[in-house]
């Protein structure tokens, strides 16, 4: 299945069944009452976050959902049936827009939480029967009240990644190596650039048990922010982290000054969003396994001691590597959700 993180699609409600005119005819009783039951109330429209889904493919196949709507009141004071919600399920993450005629749009809802639920369009209520309407100066009302119009919105819904730490760097840096080093997450691994097509996601324990979802964010090359490469169409995945793993290969950069090359990525960052560019940094070079014993000690020595050295094919240094991350995910007091 296709990662799609955008969706635009029409939404309806049920409309509410009509009310019944009828009045009351049984064997000796010449003069019986209005009897008309209640039409039943439309079925609502519904979102629900479900952790089970990790992209909006689906919604991209149908584009059009609507509830069914509420069945006709009858006689003998006989209510209609409601018609049942329909409720779709989408990632957890997923942003929902509503889209004005004009074209504009203004977030609606955002679904942050495992079974978190929404009512787009509410059911429209079912109309009453005219056994309500019988009174001392009208015992015989032949007319009811029509069921209301269900609602009808267009929406466009944006999945945004829910992860603690993203995993940033050129391409072929070693994220999706790493992510696979570190949990059970098992993304496509090739030694050219551009191997991850969509944000990949992994959970991992903390020395304290506490969970660290991460996400690998497909790679990002100078320009990024105009559409180059893959664009910027993944950077919202990392809006909502906690921290960043930025990720350098040993491959890219110059030792007389390793860290120039961060700041490639960090510039399409702050050109997409400035509070990115802020987000706390883990610094990790990587592949230092592809270095001899003298290059290393070199690169040791020139870079910031902060900065992490390591080798995900290896498995070097990754201990450092999660200790850091979960103190970026759980400062010091704070528990994890057990």
């Amino acid at each position: 299945m296709r990662f799609v993180d955008e969706a635009v699609i029409t939404v309806r409600s049920g409309k509410g069944g009509a009310g019944s005119i009828s009045f009351r005819r049984e064997k000796f009783v010449p003069l019986g009452g209005p009897d008309g039951g209640d039409g039943g109330k439309g079925g609502d429209m519904v979102f629900r976050a479900s952790d089970n889904l990790l992209t909006l493919y689906d919604l991209r196949l149908k584009r059009i959902y609507g509830a069914k709507n509420g069945k006709g009141g009858m006689g003998q004071q006989r209510y209609g049936a409601a018609g049942p919600d329909l409720v779709v399920d989408v990632p957890t993450g997923t942003q929902i827009y509503e889209i004005a005629e004009d074209g504009a749009e203004t977030l609606a809802m955002d679904l942050v939480r495992n079974g978190q639920t929404w009512i787009a369009c509410q059911g429209g209520r079912g109309g009453k029967g005219n056994m309500h309407f019988a009174s001392a100066t009208m015992r015989a009302p032949r007319f009811a009240q029509p069921g209301e119009p269900g609602e009808e919105k267009k929406l466009r819904l944006e999945l945004k990644v829910l992860a603690d730490i993203g995993i940033i760097g050129l391409p072929n840096a070693g994220k999706s190596t790493l992510i696979a080093a570190v949990s059970h997450a098992k993304p496509k691994i090739a030694p050219y650039a551009f191997t991850t097509l969509s944000p990949n996601l992994g959970v991992i324990e903390d020395a304290e048990g506490r969970r660290i979802v991460m996400a690998d964010i497909p790679g990002l090359i100078e320009g990024a922010h105009q559409g180059l490469g893959l664009g910027h169409q993944f950077l919202k995945h990392v809006e909502r982290t906690k921290a960043l793993v930025h990720l350098m290969s040993v491959e890219d950069i110059n030792l007389d000054d390793p860290m120039a090359g961060f700041a490639v990525v960090d510039e399409e960052l702050a050109r997409f969003d400035p509070k990115l560019a802020e987000r706390p940094q883990i610094r990790v070079l990587n592949k230092i396994d592809l270095l001899d014993a003298e290059t290393l000690a070199a690169l040791r020595a020139a870079v910031p001691g902060e900065t992490l050295l390591a080798s995900a094919r290896d498995r070097i240094g990754l201990d450092s590597v999660l200790l850091a991350m979960s103190a970026m995910v759980y400062p010091e007091g704070e528990e994890g959700e057990g």
